[in-house]
């Protein structure tokens, strides 16, 4: 049996990520791609996927959202780098992250405050569209999603400044 699992040409399980995936704004100046990611081996019954992107590390005491993309159609198995701006497929919806903003935000942990873990999942879905309305915070997303998924897969990469 094949296991659900997640890959990217961009970043790499427990490795550092490159400065094109810095946010632009809070005090980084990064060019704030979202990285190409690709997923296989979906669960039986998947109708959808979601792709997040979570730093637990970040000093808020809940973490810090990146990005929440949700109703992404069963018949897609990756997103572009750069997606994350808006080159979504059809259907597809993304919700507000911790920056406040519509779209992909990238890494930016305080100077000095050591290494972040940024933790980009996707979430295989029995439902075509996940039962949260648009402006549902990240929290509320984040418990619908591991209420209801099929499955999920990670990589978890690094960063700091």
């Amino acid at each position: 049996m094949s296991q659900f699992q997640l890959t990217s040409p961009d970043i790499k399980e427990g490795h550092f990520m490159a400065k094109t995936f810095e946010f632009n704004g809070f005090g980084c100046d990064g060019p704030n791609k979202s990285p190409a990611l690709a997923w296989s081996d979906a669960p039986a019954g998947t109708k959808s996927f979601a792709v997040t992107v979570f730093d637990p590390d970040a000093p808020t005491g809940s973490g810090f959202w990146h990005w929440l993309v949700l109703d992404i159609p069963a018949t897609v198995s990756a997103l572009a780098q750069g997606a994350g701006s808006g080159a979504l497929p059809t259907g597809a919806r993304t919700l507000r992250n911790d920056y406040g903003l519509y779209e992909f935000g990238g890494a930016c942990p305080p100077p000095g405050h050591g290494m972040h873990r940024y933790q980009f999942t996707v979430w295989a879905l029995p439902t075509e569209t996940l039962a949260v309305p648009d402006e549902a915070s990240a929290a509320v997303v984040g418990f619908m999603l591991n209420a209801n998924a099929l499955g999920k897969a990670t990589i978890t990469a690094t960063y700091a400044r």
